[in-house]
């Protein structure tokens, strides 16, 4: 519940704390003194945007304070474990606006974004103003109450949970599709350009080595000449070189050679007529193994032509180039099996997603019939009591593609005139109808949930008389199980009250300012007599006032 609400310079409101208690909480006020300007600054402590427009003194922020108090064990306990914010026995939000527009945004003294401070609003406090009444011609908003009614608030969240994770399989399965279009598109002409390198079957460098060998092979005759004639001036010609160096070698046997320094050269001599010998066998076993064989040279240029045809229609240069395309290309075919295989397996997740979310809706649709007569009877029979005998509501329910909402369109159908004819509300209810039937549908999701506080800003527009009293009845018995907060022009609803607040202007040296405060109960009886009859109540008001605060 809503314990204190602290408001410093925010519209025509200097400063003002209130301190509300349980049970029934009524503000009166007259029109334009600043009452739905107390519901405005509270929006702000509910997660609601503003600007620094809501100033009363730009030079100053404003701050806005509620004190709720808290069960540790309720969710909303868990929501403050959940981001680390110290738990007690009550909970502290703070909203301060800069005169730049800068927000700022506190949990017990906790910093936090506004839409952690919206989630942990929306456990606390059900604020219903004038215009919410629109909601209730939103689907959602119908699908939401019978399914609080229908008990089916853990399977809801549990579908919801189901329908997402369905849906992001979904999403990457259709993504996976089109990249499977996409690859299908490419990959009969990738087939094609990996046929042609793997018929190929190129060996690293192999056409570099290619073009090299047939360079030799095309000059073998006149290399096979040149080697020989080497060959033969070395060791087969009349006098062999070898023999020549090595005759010139013996002449230098000179005795004492080690004295004059022939004998190394000697040496140096014998050594160059071995190498020659080597030299020469060398260039014998290469001449041997050069051969003419022109059925290896048409094998080979036709090998090479194909090679450099591939370069030409890669524009690469090197063989290097096309073993590393086949190997993408290989990569990219692999690619496409990977997503054959993976479409099948997301399809798979996607089809046992859906039975799961489908199984969960089914449950929900059968809860949501089952209180479908229950649900409108009560409805119908509120509506009697707020002042429209003739109104009745049905809900219409049919099959509909699963959502995370479930497998049923719901819609609320009202008649206004006993017609027996039933249109969608938005097109047939007025907004006074609107409001007084939200108040009997909330009186009635009320008893199923766990909202400590629930406030309504003139949800009362447009009755008056039996009708009020009845709203009244309403409210007053709301409030043995919640606490209710709400803003009234009805003497009758005022009169109901467990406390009583005023809401006035008050001139100041600087203008107009709102301020409010505490009726005793001399002063509501008074308040409640003008309500009745105008600004100077008459004895008679007066008496009627009072017989109704103590009746």
């Amino acid at each position: 519940m809503l314990k204190r609400l602290y408001i410093k310079n925010y519209a025509i409101i200097e400063e003002i704390e209130v301190d509300f208690l349980n049970g029934l909480n009524v503000i009166t006020g007259e029109t334009g003194a600043g009452k739905s300007i107390l519901i405005g600054a509270l929006n702000l402590i509910l997660g609601q945007r503003a600007d620094s427009n809501v100033l009363l003194d730009v030079e100053n922020k404003c701050i806005v304070e509620g004190i709720f108090a808290m069960n540790k064990d309720s969710q909303l306990g868990q929501f403050l474990k959940n981001y680390d914010i110290e738990l007690g026995t009550e909970i502290f939000l703070r909203r301060e606006i800069s005169s730049s527009g800068k927000s700022r945004s506190f949990i017990n003294d906790t910093p936090v974004n506004l839409s952690q401070l919206k989630e942990v609003s929306l456990l606390l406090v059900d604020l219903h103003q004038q215009f919410d009444s629109l909601e209730i011609n939103s689907q959602s908003f119908q699908i939401q109450v019978l399914d609080t009614i229908a008990g089916n608030t853990i399977l809801s969240n549990e579908l919801s949970e189901n329908y997402y994770q369905y849906l992001q399989i979904r999403n990457e399965f259709n993504h996976t599709k089109e990249l499977e279009g996409t690859a299908q598109k490419e990959q009969d002409y990738l087939l094609f350009l990996f046929k042609e390198l793997e018929d190929l079957n190129l060996k690293e460098n192999e056409l570099e080595s290619i073009e090299s060998n047939l360079k030799i092979l095309n000059d073998a005759e006149s290399i096979k000449i040149q080697l020989s004639s080497v060959y033969q001036v070395i060791k087969e010609g009349e006098q062999p070189l070898f023999q020549q160096v090595k005759s010139l070698a013996n002449k230098l046997k000179i005795t004492n050679g080690d004295t004059i320094g022939t004998e190394s050269i000697k040496e140096r001599l014998l050594s160059v007529s071995i190498e020659l010998q080597d030299i020469a066998e060398e260039l014998e076993k290469i001449e041997s193994s050069i051969q003419y064989d022109s059925e290896s040279i048409n094998m080979l240029n036709e090998r090479l032509s194909l090679g450099f045809k591939l370069l030409k229609k890669h524009q690469f240069q090197s063989t290097a180039e096309l073993l590393l395309l086949q190997h993408q290309i290989e990569e990219k075919l692999d690619g496409y099996k990977r997503i054959i295989s993976k479409i099948a397996e997301l399809e798979n997740k996607m089809n046992v997603a859906y039975e799961k979310c489908l199984s969960i809706a089914q449950i929900i649709s059968k809860n949501r019939i089952s209180v479908i007569d229950i649900f409108t009877k009560e409805i119908n029979a509120l509506l009697v009591k707020v002042g429209m005998p003739n109104a009745k509501l049905q809900v219409r329910m049919e099959d509909s593609p699963l959502t995370k909402d479930g497998i049923d369109n719901v819609d609320f159908l009202f008649d206004a005139n006993n017609k027996n004819k039933f249109e969608p509300l938005g097109k047939v209810a007025s907004g006074g109808e609107l409001s007084r039937l939200m108040l009997c549908i909330k009186s009635l999701v009320a008893q199923k949930l766990a909202m400590p506080t629930m406030i309504f800003d003139e949800i009362d527009s447009g009755i008056s008389g039996e009708a009020a009293k009845q709203v009244a009845g309403i409210m007053k018995a709301l409030s043995q199980n919640h606490q209710i907060i709400t803003i009234t022009h009805q003497p009758q609803i005022a009169a109901k009250a467990d406390t009583h607040y005023y809401v006035f202007k008050n001139k100041k040296q600087f203008g107009v300012q709102t301020e409010i405060r505490l009726l005793a109960i001399e002063d509501r009886v008074i308040e409640i007599a003008k309500m009745l009859s105008g600004e100077k109540p008459t004895s008679t008001a007066l008496e009627i006032a009072k017989e109704m605060i103590h009746n």
